[in-house]
């Protein structure tokens, strides 16, 4: 079998493993497709990478959409298929590579590197918590659209697909910040203080500043999306 078929093929079968939720990171669902397509015998050479999945997710995805539509398949509640959140959501990080900020304050690099940082301390903090997740991998989106109003950009690029807890998490993720930093008003801290959610706030102050470090491991883009995802499914979205 030639490789370059091969390898589609097997970008083929993991994409749809990922689509019909048989796995939910990419490295799994790559082994297990080859293993099923090529059988012990695959190669190295042989695998798909991430991206060459995803394209093919996103081909699967829109036939499954098209099917949705034809057979008049409830959506989501703002009116969208649930997979066209997670593709919002993709379309809105990956610009996030090419934005940089003072290495004075992130030292780490650019505002992606950044945010799966914030994302991998969160979930090794409270792993089941999608809407706190989402907040943590989503709260700097705004910097690849008006870096100088960055919360208000990214809560209006995200308009209806979040939960009104991930907005609150991330329209005060800077007063958190400088709650952490010492210069937040007692006025300010009451208003917070208020909320079932300050803890979670703070806690993902306390990871947004520890997700600054330079040559830490990351998941990427596709990878940490499928995560979510899946924990959607399991709250039976």
């Amino acid at each position: 079998m030639a490789s370059d078929r091969l390898r589609r093929q097997i970008a083929w079968e993991a994409a749809r493993l990922i689509c019909y939720h048989e796995e939910s990171e990419y490295f799994r669902a790559r082994w297990k497709a080859a293993l099923r397509v090529a059988g012990a015998s695959v190669r190295p050479g042989d695998l798909p990478g991430s991206r060459e999945i995803q394209e093919e997710v996103i081909r699967l995805e829109r036939s499954l959409e098209r099917d949705s539509a034809e057979t008049h398949q409830p959506r989501g509640p703002n009116g969208h298929f649930h997979q066209d959140r997670f593709r919002l959501y993709q379309t809105l990080l990956v610009p996030l590579e090419m934005v940089r900020e003072s290495p004075r304050s992130h030292p780490e690099g650019d505002v992606l590197y950044h945010s799966l940082q914030v994302f991998e301390l969160a979930r090794q903090e409270i792993p089941y918590d999608e809407e706190f997740l989402l907040a943590a991998l989503l709260h700097d989106v705004g910097k690849a659209i008006d870096p100088k109003q960055h919360v208000e950009a990214a809560l209006v690029a995200l308009d209806g697909s979040i939960t009104p807890r991930t907005v609150w998490l991330i329209e005060h993720h800077l007063e958190a910040l400088a709650l952490h930093e010492g210069r937040l008003g007692a006025r300010c801290l009451r208003r917070l203080e208020s909320s079932e959610d300050f803890a979670e706030l703070v806690l993902l102050a306390d990871c947004d500043r520890r997700g600054r470090t330079k040559g830490v491991q990351v998941p990427d883009v596709v990878d940490a999306l499928a995560y979510l995802r899946q924990l959607g499914e399991m709250c039976g979205e």
